[in-house]
Parts: structure tokens; sequence; C-alpha cells
């Protein structure tokens, strides 16, 4: 695909994991993410707590709960639920993956990751370009 076309799905893929964020409980950050294999959304996923779970994602201090997951995990854990494979997919994640989704990302087969706003630490973004996984930031979305 062409890549002023390829950069036009992109951004529209982004703008979906942007509105997912929006649907996540946690007051710190909204992060939403999906993930797309030959073309079509085979996931979703935004940061939250697991199924069954009380959607309050902080403490009494502010501070996010040591069992929240991240978009990004909920997305490829949704796949591994499904009869779908990440292998080859492209992950569209408004915030980058942090050291932990970074292995997830790895081992799930996911081949290229799509990106909005940088997080804190990009230890995560080093080692997926370690890995052979293809990263790009894409910070405007008009």
């Amino acid at each position: 695909m062409e890549k002023k076309k390829l950069n036009k799905y992109d951004k529209a893929y982004l703008r979906m994991a942007s509105e997912w964020g929006q649907l996540s409980y946690c007051k710190r950050r909204q992060v939403g993410a999906i993930i797309v294999r030959d073309k079509m959304i085979i996931s979703d996923g935004y940061n939250g707590t697991p199924s069954g779970f009380e959607n309050c994602c902080e403490d009494e201090e502010g501070l996010t709960q040591w069992f929240v997951l991240h978009a990004e995990a909920n997305a490829i854990l949704k796949v591994a639920r499904s009869t779908q494979s990440c292998d080859g997919a492209t992950l569209y994640v408004t915030l980058s993956p942090c050291r932990e989704c970074s292995k997830l990302i790895h081992q799930s087969g996911i081949k290229r990751v799509v990106y909005q706003n940088g997080y804190r630490d990009d230890s995560g973004l080093q080692f997926l370009i370690k890995a052979g996984i293809e990263v790009e930031q894409i910070s405007d979305l008009d």
C-alpha cells in the first residue's frame, strides 16, 4: 500500500483507538488500542479493571491499582480468547507501550505498532525496535 494511503488509514485507526479509550473508567489517563490484521479490526481494548471487577482504576491516593490492565494488553487478551491471531498484525494505541505490554506485543506476533503520544519511559519502544517490530508515532491526526 502506498505511504500516503497507509498514513490515511493509520490516522483513522488511531482516531478509533482514541474514541475507544474514552470508554475507560480510569481517571488518570484513558488509553485505547485497536489491533488490525489483513485490513480488518480483530480486537480493541482500553485500560481498565479485569472482567467482573469494580470499574475503579485508582486507589484512595489516586494511584493506579496494580491489577488494572493496559489497553494493548486488553486487546491482545481478547484475541487470545477468540479464533483470531495477532500474527503479522498492526497495533494502534494512543500511548506508546510500557515495558510489560511490549513483551506481550512481541510474543503475540504483532509486527507493527503505531502510537499517538509517547509514554514517559521509552524502554518499551526500545524493546520493540530491538525485537524487529516496526514502530511509528503519528501525533497529528488531522
